[in-house]
C-alpha cells in the first residue's frame, strides 16, 4: 500500500467519525424538534404558555457531533505515524475505527432524539418532569460517551 493510499484511508476514517455523528445529530435533532414544535402548537391552541425548555431537549443530540470531531482529531494526530511507517494495517485500523465509532455516535444521536421527542411531548402537555426527561436523554448520551472513551483507549493502546 502506498503512503498516499494509507493517508487517504486514515483520513477517511477520521472524517467518517464526524460525518456519521453529524448525520445522527441532524436526524435526532429533527425528530426532537418536530416534537417540540408540536408541543408548542398544542400549548398555543390551549392558550397555555409554550415552554422554552423544549429547546434544550431538542438540541441534546448535537453533542455527538462534537464527540465525532474529537475522535477525528485523534485519528488525524495518528495519521503521521501510519504514513511515516508505511503501515497499511494502521491506516485500515483508523478507517475501521472511524466508521464503527461514527455508527455508535449516529445511533446514539437518533435514539437520543427519540427519547427527547417523548420528553417534549410529555413536558409540553404537563409542564412537569423536565429533569426526569433530561435524565433519560442523558442515559442515552452515555452510550456516545462510552464510544468516545473506549475509542480513545483503543487508539492510545494502538499507538
Amino acid at each position: 500500500m502506498t503512503n498516499d493510499l494509507a493517508l487517504a484511508l486514515a483520513m477517511a476514517g477520521g472524517y467518517a467519525a464526524v460525518a456519521l455523528a453529524a448525520i445522527g445529530s441532524a436526524t435526532g435533532c429533527g425528530i426532537a424538534g418536530q416534537a417540540a414544535v408540536a408541543a408548542w402548537k398544542r400549548c398555543y391552541a390551549q392558550n397555555k404558555p409554550a415552554p422554552f425548555l423544549l429547546v434544550a431537549l431538542a438540541g441534546t443530540p448535537l453533542s455527538q457531533t462534537i464527540y465525532g470531531m474529537i475522535l477525528m482529531m485523534l485519528i488525524k494526530g495518528g495519521i503521521a505515524k501510519a504514513v511515516a511507517d508505511s503501515c497499511s494495517s494502521l491506516a485500515i485500523f483508523y478507517l475501521v475505527m472511524g466508521v464503527v465509532a461514527g455508527f455508535g455516535f449516529m445511533f446514539s444521536s437518533i435514539y437520543q432524539g427519540k427519547a427527547a421527542a417523548a420528553g417534549c411531548d410529555a413536558f409540553g402537555e404537563t409542564n412537569k418532569g423536565f429533569t426526569n426527561y433530561l435524565t433519560i436523554v442523558g442515559i442515552v448520551e452515555t452510550v456516545a460517551l462510552f464510544v468516545l472513551v473506549f475509542g480513545i483507549i483503543v487508539i492510545n493502546v494502538r499507538l
